[in-house]
């Protein structure tokens, strides 16, 4: 599992969009206890805390310790620096396991024999994520350059999962029919900049150029986003939902 996420994890709790409750009470609708799950490569812990106001207990681990630190805390979360793959859980352990935004840099065959593991029977697995937004027109256009061409050579290879909607990982799981969700946020243009700051293939590149590129499509952006403006930001939610049988 790769951690490109330490470092400015502060960003990553201010910046990165949460998913829509409605996913969550579909999500519950599917189980029929809730007394632990485990949410896996938490970073900010922004789905264990919504999973902790409806679980007894929720486990969530992630890699990255800055992550950890920057997390939501509350008294049934219990956090722990561990990779996806190998934990120190006890096995049948889980009724709900989730993985949001985090599936794609996992082994998943190896993350995949965790789950089975620790998943109590009739568990489920949630994979929940998140695609290329949209604001309007001449800002997508300005941002479909910088996204393929600027940042193109540094996305890490696992990025293609996200821009296949996850529908090409390997799943190992019975599947699930899910309903559509999307998200849409109302973000000033120093917020709609700083969720961009977050991007892996950003930090890659401002590493092997000694320069940041943010800046100049900022200065393009401002040309269609005024002061303290507000504009929606839609985003596309990505779900699997598979049970571990």
């Amino acid at each position: 599992m790769k951690d490109n996420f330490s470092g400015n994890s502060n960003l990553y709790a201010v910046y990165r969009p949460t998913y829509p409750y409605a996913l969550f009470e579909f999500l519950y609708s599917k189980i029929n206890q809730f007394d632990a799950a485990w949410d896996v490569g938490t970073g900010n812990g922004q789905v264990a805390k919504v999973l902790s106001e409806k679980f007894d207990t929720v486990m969530a681990t992630d890699i990255s310790q800055d992550q950890l630190d920057n997390a939501f805390k509350a008294d049934n979360i219990k956090y722990s620096c561990q990779a996806a793959e190998q934990t120190n859980f006890d096995s049948q352990s889980f009724n709900l396991i989730t993985v949001a935004q985090a599936i794609h840099w996992f082994d998943f065959e190896k993350f995949y024999l965790e789950v089975n593991r620790t998943a109590k029977p009739g568990a489920l697995l949630a994979v929940i994520g998140y695609g290329q937004h949209s604001v309007q027109p001449e800002i997508d256009a300005l941002l479909e350059t910088f996204y393929n061409t600027t940042l193109g050579p540094y996305w890490d290879k696992e990025r293609r999962y996200i821009d296949e909607r996850y529908s090409s990982i390997p799943f190992h799981f019975k599947d699930i029919e899910v309903p559509e969700f999307s998200m849409s946020l109302n973000w000033t243009f120093e917020q709609y900049i700083g969720y961009l700051s977050t991007w892996s293939a950003l930090k890659h590149f401002k590493r092997a150029n000694n320069s940041d590129p943010l800046i100049e499509l900022g200065e393009s952006i401002q040309h269609f986003w005024k002061p303290g403006e507000l504009k929606p930001v839609h985003f596309p939610v990505l779900f699997r939902l598979g049970e571990i049988i």
